[in-house]
Protein backbone atom coordinates (compact mmCIF):
# COMPACT_ATOMS: atom_id res chain seq x y z
CA UNK A 1 0.00 0.00 0.00
CA UNK A 2 2.61 2.44 0.97
CA UNK A 3 3.89 1.94 -2.57
CA UNK A 4 0.75 3.19 -4.28
CA UNK A 5 0.88 6.16 -1.96
CA UNK A 6 4.38 7.00 -2.96
CA UNK A 7 3.23 6.85 -6.47
CA UNK A 8 0.22 9.17 -5.68
CA UNK A 9 2.27 11.96 -3.93
CA UNK A 10 5.07 12.07 -6.76
CA UNK A 11 2.13 12.07 -9.23
CA UNK A 12 0.50 14.98 -7.21
CA UNK A 13 3.97 16.95 -6.96
CA UNK A 14 4.69 16.73 -10.50
CA UNK A 15 1.16 17.96 -11.33
CA UNK A 16 0.73 20.47 -8.96
CA UNK A 17 4.38 21.97 -8.23
CA UNK A 18 6.22 21.23 -11.54
CA UNK A 19 6.34 22.91 -14.96
CA UNK A 20 4.71 20.47 -17.40
CA UNK A 21 8.18 20.53 -19.38
CA UNK A 22 10.48 19.95 -16.11
CA UNK A 23 12.76 16.95 -16.28
CA UNK A 24 13.69 17.62 -12.51
CA UNK A 25 13.14 13.88 -10.72
CA UNK A 26 10.86 13.45 -7.57
CA UNK A 27 11.27 10.30 -5.76
CA UNK A 28 9.98 9.48 -2.21
CA UNK A 29 13.52 11.51 -0.63
CA UNK A 30 13.25 14.21 -2.62
CA UNK A 31 13.42 17.44 -0.65
CA UNK A 32 9.93 19.26 -0.99
CA UNK A 33 9.96 22.48 0.75
CA UNK A 34 13.80 22.69 1.49
CA UNK A 35 14.85 22.18 -2.21
CA UNK A 36 12.25 25.35 -3.11
CA UNK A 37 9.93 22.97 -5.34
CA UNK A 38 6.90 23.07 -2.70
CA UNK A 39 6.49 27.10 -1.27
CA UNK A 40 4.18 27.55 2.06
CA UNK A 41 1.25 27.95 -0.14
CA UNK A 42 1.36 24.88 -1.93
CA UNK A 43 2.10 23.09 1.45
CA UNK A 44 -1.07 24.20 2.17
CA UNK A 45 -2.52 22.83 -0.74
CA UNK A 46 -0.41 20.06 -0.25
CA UNK A 47 -2.39 19.79 3.29
CA UNK A 48 -5.74 20.17 1.85
CA UNK A 49 -5.13 17.41 -0.45
CA UNK A 50 -4.06 14.95 1.68
CA UNK A 51 -6.77 15.35 4.81
CA UNK A 52 -9.17 15.45 1.33
CA UNK A 53 -7.78 12.33 0.34
CA UNK A 54 -7.34 10.09 2.93
CA UNK A 55 -10.43 11.39 4.90
CA UNK A 56 -7.86 12.94 8.14
CA UNK A 57 -7.88 16.20 10.03
CA UNK A 58 -4.01 17.01 10.38
CA UNK A 59 -3.63 19.58 13.19
CA UNK A 60 -1.68 22.77 11.99
CA UNK A 61 0.89 21.59 14.60
CA UNK A 62 1.83 18.78 12.33
CA UNK A 63 1.64 20.66 9.50
CA UNK A 64 5.20 21.77 9.73
CA UNK A 65 8.13 22.15 6.81
CA UNK A 66 10.21 19.36 8.12
CA UNK A 67 6.82 16.90 8.02
CA UNK A 68 6.24 17.71 4.45
CA UNK A 69 9.53 18.10 3.14
CA UNK A 70 9.71 14.34 1.17
CA UNK A 71 7.02 11.52 0.53
CA UNK A 72 8.49 9.55 3.08
CA UNK A 73 8.03 12.02 5.40
CA UNK A 74 4.63 12.51 4.11
CA UNK A 75 3.73 8.88 4.28
CA UNK A 76 5.26 8.75 8.26
CA UNK A 77 2.59 11.40 9.47
CA UNK A 78 -0.36 9.78 7.23
CA UNK A 79 0.31 6.52 9.27
CA UNK A 80 0.18 7.94 12.62
CA UNK A 81 -2.85 8.98 11.16
CA UNK A 82 -4.11 5.87 10.76
CA UNK A 83 -4.27 6.68 6.86
CA UNK A 84 -2.43 3.72 5.86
Amino acid sequence: MAEDVKKILIDYVKKEYLDEDSDQEITEDTKLISSGIVDSFSMVSLKLFLEKKYQIKIPDEKATPDTFDSVNNIIALLREFKAL
